[in-house]
């Protein structure tokens, strides 16, 4: 082989041998670059849907939800708690108040019906402005001429009601023996009383003519009020 063709050779295949790298290195870019390219396009979309329909609306949704369910609630259960209020004030505006005994004109009388039944009568009348109630037992105490004061019993019977409109009047009365003999023990002179459900008290005087009282205080009893009607 002459030498002129052995360099034609040669210099085919250094020319081939660098025409086939090339193109393998050109090949390696374009494989290299797709999958880069390829990658992110595709998947960046998927979180941000993700993101943005489910978790934060589904989150907002939940959240308002729980907020206007409890204040609804809430605000029935206020209504309902001044209804109940309302029907309890207008309950107690049906009762009449206890009369006062600063209200009440207070006087004793003698209204034995025999000689042998000794009765006081105990009048009240209502002097004030409003409509009130003097239902029940008053307390009674009796003054003796030695200032000894003696509480009086209750006598076995039941109150009544007793409701005293302005002007009106209600009665109460102590009932005893009459000791005609002349010789009593008990010398009675005065008569507190206290008006029911009250704390304060009056002094009365011992009634004129009432006749004398039989045994001991403890003898006397007092009944529960009732009107003049």
């Amino acid at each position: 082989m002459s030498g002129n063709r052995r360099k034609t050779i040669l210099v085919s295949a250094a020319l081939l041998s660098s025409t086939l790298l090339m193109t393998a290195c050109q090949s390696g870019d374009d494989d290299a670059q797709a999958p880069a390219t390829a990658t992110p396009a595709g998947s960046t979309p998927a979180p941000s849907g993700a993101s943005a329909n489910g978790g934060s609306q589904g989150s907002g949704n939940n959240s308002a939800g729980k907020t206007s369910g409890g204040s609804n609630t809430g605000g029935k259960g206020s209504t309902t708690g001044g209804g109940a209020s309302t029907g309890g004030t207008g309950g107690g505006t049906g009762k009449s108040t206890f009369c006062k005994t600063q209200d009440l004109a207070i006087d004793a009388t003698n209204a034995a019906p025999d000689k042998t039944s000794g009765r006081i009568n105990i009048t009240m009348v209502n002097r004030g402005s409003t409509t009130c109630s003097a239902t029940g037992f008053a307390g009674v105490d009796i003054k003796d001429a030695d200032h000894t004061s003696n509480p009086i019993e209750r006598g076995p019977a039941q109150p009544r009601v007793t409701t005293l409109k302005p002007g009106d009047a209600a009665v109460f009365d102590l009932a005893y023996t009459i000791d005609s003999s002349g010789h009593s023990l008990a010398h009675p002179t005065n008569i507190l009383v206290t008006p029911p459900n009250e704390t304060h008290s009056v002094t009365l005087n011992w009634p004129t003519g009432a006749g004398q009282i039989k045994g001991a205080y403890t003898d006397v009893q007092v009944y529960p009020t009732h009107t003049t009607d």
